[in-house]
């Protein structure tokens, strides 16, 4: 473990720099032992791909005796699997518009990156960004294609993007950067449930291809209003 400070109240420890299944495993379950712990000192935790950051309150430690409280943290390398959320996806259109770019980037067609996309079971290694926006890994390499050099201004929420090796969903309407090939109409983040969010670190996404009329439907039955 590589620790140093991020800030004046956090303590970031890294395992490396890959997206990687294991590595990811192992973050988590020091993140859910440390949260164990109960330390007075402790605001929160937050865990990336391979890394974890460790907000503390520094007017009660310093970043020394967080180093030492967590190097003394015993934990094991459990393997975590959540539920399998299966997520509809129109591709392309209006939905998805870099789902051409996508094809032509990589020389495949349309058909093939939609094939390729919604191959895969797909880990969720991390929250982050937007409140539920899931980064999932496991994305073929033969889809990898670079964020836009100017983010969009607007990105509906529900949209699937792909960002290098990585592919996620907006939760929410906001700014973003990464190529929008699809959107879902399911509602990945809501305030008034518990979780809000409808993904969690170690579940496991499945897309599933929807035509226009199904995404219509489904859209209106999860959010009470129409997608015209």
């Amino acid at each position: 473990m590589e620790f140093k400070p991020l800030g004046d109240s956090t303590l970031l420890i890294s395992l490396g720099e890959v997206i990687d299944e294991e590595i990811n495993e192992r973050i988590h379950s020091l993140a859910r032992a440390i949260e164990k712990a109960n330390f007075e000192w402790l605001i929160e935790v937050v865990p990336a791909y391979s890394s974890l950051a460790v907000i503390y309150d520094p007017v009660l430690i310093d970043f020394e005796s967080v180093k030492r409280a967590v190097e003394g943290v015993e934990f094991t390398s459990e393997r975590f699997e959540g539920k399998l959320v299966e997520v509809p996806v129109v591709y392309g259109g209006e939905y998805g518009p870099d789902l051409e770019f996508v094809a032509e980037h990589n020389g495949l067609t349309v058909d093939d990156v939609i094939e390729i996309h919604s191959k895969p079971t797909y880990r969720v290694y991390f929250l982050g960004f937007l409140p539920g926006f899931a980064y999932l890994g496991g994305m073929d390499d033969r889809i990898a294609t670079p964020r836009l050099e100017k983010p969009r201004l607007k990105v509906p929420a529900g949209s699937v993007g792909i960002a290098g090796k990585q592919t996620g969903i907006y939760p929410l309407g906001s700014p973003g950067g990464w190529r929008l090939i699809g959107r879902t109409p399911l509602k990945l983040f809501d305030p008034s449930k518990e979780p809000p969010t409808l993904l969690q670190p170690g579940d496991r996404v499945r897309f599933v291809p929807v035509d226009e009329e199904e995404f219509r439907e489904l859209y209106e039955r999860e959010w009470g209003e129409r997608n015209d």
